[in-house]
């Protein structure tokens, strides 16, 4: 599995990201412009010693990493969409895509991949989850899909 966060914002929520993808073997993807450099000591305190154990690719653009992971299935979390995260069948080689923390993903991108949208129910309240929050739910979920591989 691969997560992608566009633009992120929070160097602690991202920093969060990766230990959850240093534990699970995750992928984590970087799409800039970053709001914090990678080397931010909040980014990795966030991250504490799981660091160096994520494999983190940084892309230019998004349109460089969908090219890159073109046989891929793109899986985009958005409040917009109509479709949960738990009615997907995912598989291993997935892609999870969450937008930054402000602004969630842009339009251009949303409309890149219309049947790939997915949210996770909640109230509506003006507010959405942490993007932390947000990507260990949904990634939890494709795991479990595939009986939790390579994981005890």
């Amino acid at each position: 599995m691969q997560i992608v966060l566009v633009e992120p914002e929070i160097p602690q929520n991202t920093g969060n990201i990766a230990r959850t993808c240093a534990l699970t073997g995750t992928t984590l993807n970087l799409v800039k412009p970053l709001g914090f450099s990678i080397t931010d000591r909040y980014l990795k305190r966030a991250g504490l010693d799981y660091w160096d154990q994520v494999e983190v690719r940084v892309w230019e653009s998004f349109t460089d990493f969908s090219q890159a992971n073109q046989d891929c299935r793109f899986y985009l979390a958005t409040t917009h969409a109509s479709r949960s995260y738990h009615q997907i069948r995912y598989f291993p080689e997935d892609v999870l895509v969450f937008g930054c923390e402000t602004r969630g993903l842009p339009p251009h991108i949303l409309a890149a991949f219309p049947e790939g949208q997915i949210r996770i129910p909640m109230r509506d309240i003006g507010r959405s989850l942490n993007l932390s929050n947000s990507a260990a739910i949904i990634l939890f979920e494709a795991l479990r899909q595939n009986g939790y591989a390579g994981l005890k």
